[in-house]
């Protein structure tokens, strides 16, 4: 093989049109813009413009707000971190942190922390240092041997 001899396969490349060079080419006159006009040009090209009526977007109220104090929570499942556990990924031994999670591959980040929730089983003796869990996940980490510790201001309320 030459490099002078390497070549596209046939039909995989196309050779560009070129447009506005009068009405034999084929793609004359307005050269595929359509009609005149604003939508002729190049440049702006109102959206959303409905003929001078006002358009849907500012005729519609605006609604909501984003909370900048938000939390944004990993949340765990109590069956994803028994696979964990038993896949070798999570030490029983060492406490369950956020850290250790992202390590394990359970978390892809850390963001403001872990909240661990009740679905599924655990039956490994843990102990776990996270930012919120509910109820029902408390309830079977004790049942399962093991302790939760919150932390942050959640832990005081």
């Amino acid at each position: 093989m030459r490099l002078n001899g390497i070549h596209d396969n046939p039909g995989s490349s196309k050779k560009r049109m070129r447009i506005g060079r009068g009405i034999g080419s084929g793609m004359g006159k307005q050269g595929g813009r359509g009609g005149k006009g604003q939508t002729a040009r190049s440049g702006v090209r109102i959206k959303g413009f409905e003929g001078g009526q006002m358009p849907l977007h500012r005729r519609l109220p605006k609604r909501g707000f984003t909370n900048i104090f938000a939390s944004d929570f990993n949340e765990v499942n109590l069956g994803r971190l028994q696979e964990a556990f038993e896949a070798g990924k999570l030490d029983a031994g060492k406490p369950v942190t956020v850290e250790a999670l992202v390590e394990a591959g359970v978390c892809a980040r850390a963001r403001d922390g872990v909240k661990i929730l009740g679905n599924g089983e655990l039956a490994t003796k843990a102990t776990f240092e996270v930012a919120r869990a509910s109820k029902s996940a408390v309830a079977a980490i004790e049942k399962a041997g093991g302790s939760v510790k919150l932390l942050g201001a959640e832990a005081t309320a």
